[in-house]
Parts: structure tokens; C-alpha cells; sequence
């Protein structure tokens, strides 16, 4: 236990006499906290009161991201604690760095990705007698709608309790985001060094694991059995589990086909023979009985109704691995709940999937994979066109192919028709390798994913970026360059939000909301900081771009210019966006 240091820009030791006692101070049982507890990196932005905190934790061994703003400091955390399976860590200054902050603590927490929001903040006598401190503001009760759990720490000595809750709550059960409120003058407190070190608790078991019931896994597994069109559906909460053997046994010992959501893809290759990705539309209007595993019923799964879900043709059994059981029934009954982790459910199951277990009936499969040819013929055939400029087949077909050989690549995908066309065209190989825009479908999360997944494997990332979606963070870049991260961003550059088209309607001089400036050169961007741009606008100079960044793994920027006129209205979420009648 290190001795407690003076909160200056360089932090000195404190003179002490031999007859006095050693003592810690609020910054050091944090930092000593976090290191217990195996959390030994930072996301953040410093400033007052947390600077200090920054500049100690570094000094004591631990690694520091300081980013440019803490919305995507909070992202990095976050994506960071989908990898690992442990709390990523975020700190931010108080007030409206914390209101920046909390954006992504809700995201992770609606995502069921484990994060710790540290938040300095005001002195609770002023706050709450509403005296006007300097970012004086409530951040507790602000935090406790917007995430899973949210603590105070007022006293040093509690500390380590703060901390252990923290930790608990994130990983535990479904995971989520956990808000703990650090006021100044706790860190600047101090106490005996020796009961500070025996007031950290190390967490044991923060995530034990939990069996589904013995009677609901026999009912799935005779559901299953009985099923003429079974599917099996794979959440991110499947890929989260980090029991990518067992549920690649118990898809291919049932032989039942399968859909990846798009975070799910390449817990089997997208390549696998049972893979169902190509002919998605018919599987889920067609499947009499549906497992899923770590998803969710909501709306990027039409909620398990209407017309994506063939309704007209009749009620389908779902059964559901799940944690929480309050997610079971929220949309559609369902008939097997399988209420625990997944990888014990999925390791139940497997008991019960021996030799005489049925295969799926022949027609089934036969029918998937007739429309799977259809399907992967038409699309082969829209990637090998190389119109002028690009367009999003001809572009994203050159990232494939050059991503294909490169199966340990993070990749890294928002926007709104980058984002869709994407998530269709680019295969993957290996589980927890592509991160999105998730259960929100926000923007503004690929340059903090991107920095947290470079950071945590140590692999290289390459971001494919709407234009639009790469402006909420595009500032990361100076963060990309500053800590050297093998870190290669494509932006789909058509001049706008979904389109460069839209015209003013009334001439004036303002262009339309849609629109950006013209033939933007985004290269340009990275070169300033010192990192490599390229501008490209053909197939053949973006495999080259992109064969050069990666190889050279430093940070990277590949301007991709895309015709204007491609994409379409919020992508594929048109039914989500009210459309106008254009009357008056």
C-alpha cells in the first residue's frame, strides 16, 4: 500500500515521522480496488476532480485511454466488458462529463454489456441544499434510471465495499452498466494504510453460474424433437457466454439450422454448412418451433410477430435460454423457458442430444438451402458489378474479400445503410469479433468500440463507417493516433445522411438537412494527426488501401467514395420513420 500522496500535478509523499502511522488516502484505495479485481484499464477524460485519479493509477501500473469526449471513452468500457466478461472501467469528471458519459452507461446497460461509470462529483451538503457548487448537480438519482445499478462512496473506509457491489452487480445476472459516485473530498480522505488495505474486498464468484430446471430442459428438448421446421436463433448474449464449443456441439449434433444476429456472427463460420443467414426471411416466417439463445424478442426481431414471423400461418412454439425471467413472455408465450446462464443451459441440453436424438426433417433443410443458393447466387452477382462511382455492394465485395484472410480482425460497423448491407456482405469467422449498433441502433459508438477492442486484444479493427455515423465521434481519431492503435477506418462517403441527393426545396442557400459537404476528403483528417489516409474510388484502390493499413497496422483512414444516389432512406428501418405526404 502506497503512502497518500498530495493531490498536485506531480504528486509527492507525504513527510512522516517514525512514530506515526502509514497512511493511504481516497485515490490510492480506488486504484488498489480496481487492481484487486483484475480491472487494470482506464477509459476517461480528466479534469476536475478525477485528474489526479488518472495520473496516480498510471504511476501505479495501470493503463490510462484518455479520450476526446466521454460518451466514447464509455463506449470503449463498455465493448471492453462484452470481450472479457468483466466490468470495463470509465471515468469521467463530474456534471455535464458525466451526463456524456451516461449516454454510453445506458447503451451498455440496454445492450447487457458490463461497465462501471466513475463519476467525480459535487460535495452532497451543497448538492443537496442546492447551493450552487461548481457541476453541481444530483448524478446519483440522474444515473439510477438509465442503468442496472448506481452507489455513493462517502466515506474512505467503504471503499472496497463500493467497488465489491460495483463489480457484482455489472457481471451478475444479465449485465449491465453500474453508475458509483465518487465526491471530491472522498478521494482526498485518508486513513490508516493498513485498515484501508483490509477494508478492499476481492470479489469471488461475481457471476456463479445458474441451472435451468430439470423439468423445462426435458420440455425443450421434446418440443425440439417434435419440431418439422425447428430453428435456432443466436443472441450476443450467446456470443457474451464465451461457450462457443458447447454451442457449436449442440447445433451441429441436433442438425438444426441456425441465424446469427449480426453480433452473434462467427460463433460458427457465416460459411458453416447450417448456417441460415442467407435465407433469413424465410426461415423465421417459416419455423414451426424457434430456440433462441442469449436474443431477444424485440424489434430487431419483430417482437416474435406479424408478418416477419408468418403469423398468418399460425402460432409458432419459442423456446428461450435466458438469465432474467422477467424477459420470458414480454412479447410472445413462451413455451420452454429455460431460465439460466448459457452456457449451463446449453450444456443441459447437450445431455440430452445423443445419437437417437432426430434430425431435422429432410424437405426442411432441403428448402433452406435451395433459397440459401438462390439468394447467395444474386448477391455474388450484385458484388461482382463494378459500377462508377462505387456503390455499397462493390465496395463492401472489396472489403470481404480482402477481411476473408484476415479472420482474427475486430471489425467494427455503424451507420445506416453501411451498417445494413454490411452486416449481410462481410463474413465472420471467429465469436466476439464484430460489434455494431446493437439493441438501440445508436450511432456514434465505432471510434470508442474501436479503441476498446483494439486495446483489450491487442488485434487489429477495421471500422466500416457511414459518413454520417462516423461524424458523432470522428475526433477519436487524435486518440487512434495517439496511442499507435492498429486501428484502420473505412468511410462509405456519399456526401450525406443515407443519401447526398436531397435538394433544398425552396432554393435558398441552406442545402437539405440530409446533406453534407461535398466530395468531404475525411483522409485528410488522420493525416493531421499523423496517421495514413488514402482516397479512394474504385474497388481495385480500396483492396489495396486496405491490404497496406493492415499490414502496416497503424492507424488508417480510407476515404471510400461511394455514388451520392446510393442508400436509401434509414436504411432498412423505413417502416420506423414516419414518412411525410408532402402536403400542406
Amino acid at each position: 500500500m502506497s503512502t497518500v500522496l498530495e493531490s498536485k500535478p506531480v504528486a509527492q509523499a507525504a513527510t512522516q515521522s517514525a512514530n506515526e502511522p502509514e497512511l493511504t488516502d481516497g485515490f490510492h484505495l480506488v486504484i488498489d480496488a480496481l487492481k484487486l479485481n483484475g480491472l487494470d484499464t482506464i477509459y476517461g477524460l480528466v479534469g476536475i476532480p478525477i485528474t489526479d485519479l488518472a495520473r496516480l493509477a498510471q504511476a501505479e501500473g495501470m493503463r490510462f485511454i484518455g479520450f476526446r469526449h466521454e460518451q466514447h471513452a464509455g463506449n470503449a468500457a463498455a465493448i471492453a466488458g462484452y470481450m472479457t466478461q468483466k466490468p470495463g472501467i470509465c471515468l469521467t469528471v463530474s456534471a455535464p462529463g458525466f451526463l456524456n458519459g451516461l449516454t454510453a452507461l445506458a447503451n451498455a446497460t440496454t445492450n447487457c454489456f458490463p461497465m462501471i461509470l466513475i463519476s467525480g462529483s459535487s460535495e452532497r451538503e451543497i448538492v443537496d441544499l442546492q447551493q450552487g457548487d461548481y457541476e453541481e448537480m444530483d448524478q446519483l438519482a440522474i444515473a439510477r434510471p438509465h442503468c442496472k445499478a448506481a452507489f455513493r462512496v462517502l466515506h474512505a473506509e467503504d471503499i472496497g465495499v463500493g467497488f465489491a457491489r460495483a463489480i457484482r452487480a455489472a457481471v451478475s445476472g444479465r449485465p449491465g452498466g453500474v453508475y458509483l459516485d465518487l465526491p471530491a473530498k472522498l478521494l482526498a480522505q485518508t486513513m490508516d494504510a493498513a485498515k484501508g488495505k483490509a477494508s478492499l474486498i476481492k470479489v469471488v464468484d461475481p457471476a456463479p453460474r445458474q441451472l435451468p430446471a430439470p423439468d423445462t430442459v426435458a420440455k425443450a428438448l421434446d418440443v425440439l424433437k417434435n419440431a418439422k421446421r425447428p430453428l435456432i436463433l443466436l443472441g450476443k448474449g450467446a456470443a457474451y457466454a464465451q461457450a462457443d464449443e458447447d454451442i457449436r456441439a449442440l447445433v451441429e449434433k441436433t442438425g438444426i439450422p441456425y441465424l446469427p444476429m449480426s453480433m452473434a456472427k462467427g460463433l460458427l463460420p457465416d460459411t458453416h454448412a447450417q448456417s441460415a443467414s442467407a435465407a433469413r426471411s424465410y426461415v423465421l416466417a417459416e419455423a414451426d418451433v424457434v430456440m433462441l439463445v442469449g436474443a431477444r424478442l424485440n424489434w430487431l426481431l419483430s417482437h416474435g410477430k406479424g408478418k416477419t414471423w408468418g403469423q398468418e400461418k399460425g402460432a409458432k412454439k419459442f423456446i428461450q435460454i435466458d438469465i432474467s425471467p422477467t424477459e420470458i413472455d414480454s412479447n410472445v408465450p413462451i413455451e420452454a423457458p429455460l431460465i439460466g446462464d448459457i452456457a449451463s443451459c446449453v450444456g443441459e441440453l447437450l445431455k440430452g442430444v445423443d445419437a437417437s436424438f432426430p434430425k431435422p426433417p429432410a424437405d426442411w433443410l432441403a428448402n433452406i438451402a435451395s433459397r440459401k443458393d438462390k439468394n447467395l447466387t444474386s448477391m455474388a452477382a450484385k458484388l461482382a458489378q463494378n459500377p462508377s462511382p462505387m456503390n455499397f455492394h462493390s465496395a463492401l465485395g472489396a472489403i470481404k474479400e480482402v477481411l476473408k484472410d484476415h479472420p482474427d480482425i475486430n471489425l467494427v460497423n455503424e451507420g445506416a445503410n453501411t451498417l445494413d448491407f454490411a452486416r449481410s456482405i462481410i463474413d465472420q469467422y471467429q465469436p466476439r469479433k464484430r460489434f455494431d449498433s446493437g439493441t438501440w441502433g445508436i450511432m456514434g459508438i465505432g471510434m470508442g468500440y474501436s479503441i476498446g477492442a483494439a486495446v483489450t486484444s491487442g488485434k487489429p479493427v477495421v471500422a466500416i463507417e457511414g459518413d454520417s455515423a462516423f461524424g458523432f465521434s470522428g475526433m477519436e481519431l487524435e486518440t487512434i493516433c495517439r496511442y499507435d492503435l492498429p486501428v484502420t477506418t473505412i468511410i462509405f462517403n456519399n456526401n450525406g445522411v443515407y443519401r447526398g441527393t436531397d435538394v433544398n426545396p425552396t432554393g435558398g442557400k441552406d442545402v437539405a438537412p440530409t446533406v453534407f459537404v461535398k466530395d468531404a476528403r475525411y483522409d485528410k483528417m488522420i493525416e493531421a494527426f499523423g496517421g495514413v489516409g488514402y482516397h479512394v474510388t474504385t474497388p481495385e484502390e480500396l483492396t489495396a488501401a486496405l491490404k497496406e493499413s493492415i499490414a502496416a497496422g497503424k492507424p488508417a483512414l480510407i476515404n471510400a467514395v461511394i455514388d451520392e444516389a446510393a442508400g436509401t432512406e434509414s436504411g432498412r428501418l423505413t417502416n420506423l420513420n414516419p414518412q411525410s405526404g408532402k402536403t400542406k
